[in-house]
């Protein structure tokens, strides 16, 4: 007998301790038999008022992560799942998946992060030409820029909201995301994608698709598709926009 709760998977979630909108989005679009363990990356929401301080947030979650990891494994978890999407772009290309052979190195589980789980999801979607929303610093946008052109993605537009703190991005609300998918939106993209895992906008993407008419995909579902389709269970998730729903 399996685990009686999550007999189809056991998912081990790595997430910051300051991010308060993985685990709830997460759970929400969790099918039967499917469980979400989090554990969190103990880290000081410190104040993000410009590049400085946004290399600093990096270096402190890559200097905790593995203490995270390490804890959750002991409840013998079939995947890791992570709940961050910074430190997957950070570097490009070659150092997403360096960080992604680590992980799998260290945890011998099969692994799910941002920066593939989004280009998965393009590749599925047909999206070519990108608009992008974060609510990173400039240099957090840089780095999400080089991750997509390195990745054979052309981003048209990106809009980094600079939110002042790792806990504050919790707090950008609909309105706000609303007038950013506004601004990075034209005829000139395939589509639209949020970063930043701590930004609330799974339910307002699927939304977005109706009045947008185009793909709008919010990094928290990219992160959970993946991770279920690479785990072999394909339930369709509604609520959650194309995706989820169709892929």
């Amino acid at each position: 007998m399996g685990d009686s709760l999550g007999w189809r998977q056991k998912f081990a979630v790595l997430i910051p301790s300051t991010n308060t909108s993985v685990q709830p989005e997460f759970d929400a679009m969790r099918p039967v038999g499917v469980t979400n363990h989090i554990s969190r990356i103990r880290i000081p929401n410190i104040a993000l008022n410009g590049d400085a301080d946004f290399q600093r947030l990096i270096t402190l979650i890559a200097d905790a992560q593995d203490e995270a990891v390490d804890a959750v494994m002991s409840c013998e978890p079939d995947r890791l799942v992570l709940g961050i999407s910074a430190e997957t772009f950070w570097d490009g290309l070659k150092a997403s998946r360096d960080l992604k052979k680590h992980l799998e190195e260290r945890t011998k589980l099969p692994v799910s992060m941002g920066s593939e789980a989004c280009a998965a999801a393009f590749a599925a979607l047909g999206m070519r030409r990108l608009g992008v929303i974060t609510p990173y610093q400039p240099v957090g946008d840089r780095n999400v820029l080089r991750f997509f052109e390195e990745s054979g993605f052309e981003v048209r537009r990106i809009k980094g909201l600079k939110c002042e703190s790792p806990v504050k991005i919790a707090h950008v609300t609909e309105t706000e995301l609303r007038d950013a998918l506004i601004e990075v939106d034209g005829d000139d993209i395939d589509g639209i994608v949020q970063v930043g895992t701590n930004l609330a906008m799974a339910r307002l993407a699927a939304s977005a698709e109706i009045w947008l008419k185009r793909p709008v995909v919010a990094i928290n579902t990219a992160i959970y598709w993946h991770a279920l389709r690479e785990s072999g269970i394909t339930d369709r998730v509604s609520g959650f926009g194309a995706l989820l729903e169709r892929h």
